[in-house]
């Protein structure tokens, strides 16, 4: 967790109920509207990675955009979309991941990345795990290294920050929910 992390936490809105009955929805909205709150969340980022010689943030479709370009710009490196499938308009390569209910799919150019290159995957929230897992593979596949999966929101009672760490990546979170929270 980062220095803000319990700032960030109370910024973050929980919708109950939302989108079916039973999820606690977390909504990181009014966390992008606050520009202080969204100022720090940036700061933990970069402090965390800013002595590491990374080569680019791969950053998920969509909400990891919002977190993903700015860090980039103020890391200095490269900023590379890992898009839902279909959206991207060059060569691309896919990974297929499992959901509640059937299968989904993300995609990478296929000269995202060099060999070697070290990458930081970025998205907003992990809840199982399957999206994360599934773009660090394609940069797997492409050449390039994962160096760490990062996110705003862990939530660990799903069980995903536990199956990234088991594939042998590490996680960082800047706060995380129980679901009683």
């Amino acid at each position: 967790m980062s220095i803000y992390g319990d700032y960030i936490k109370s910024v973050i809105r929980t919708v109950p109920d939302w989108p079916q009955e039973g999820v606690n929805f977390r909504d990181i909205t009014p966390l992008l509207q606050n520009s202080s709150a969204f100022r720090k969340l940036i700061d933990s980022f970069v402090h965390r990675y800013q002595e590491l010689d990374l080569d680019a943030i791969a950053a998920i479709d969509a909400r990891g955009f919002i977190i993903g370009a700015p860090l980039a710009y103020e890391l200095g490196c490269s900023f590379v979309p890992v898009r839902k499938k279909g959206k991207l308009p060059f060569k691309t390569i896919s990974e297929t991941y499992s959901l509640e209910y059937g299968h989904s799919s993300v995609e990478l150019h296929s000269d995202a990345f060099q060999k070697g290159d070290r990458i930081l995957v970025m998205d907003d929230l992990i809840a199982t795990g399957g999206t994360m897992l599934a773009a660090a593979k394609l940069i797997q596949r492409s050449g390039g290294q994962v160096v760490e999966t990062a996110t705003i929101v862990d939530l660990p009672e799903l069980g995903g920050s536990r199956r990234i760490r088991e594939e042998g990546h590490n996680v960082f979170a800047v706060c995380s929910f129980l679901e009683s929270e």
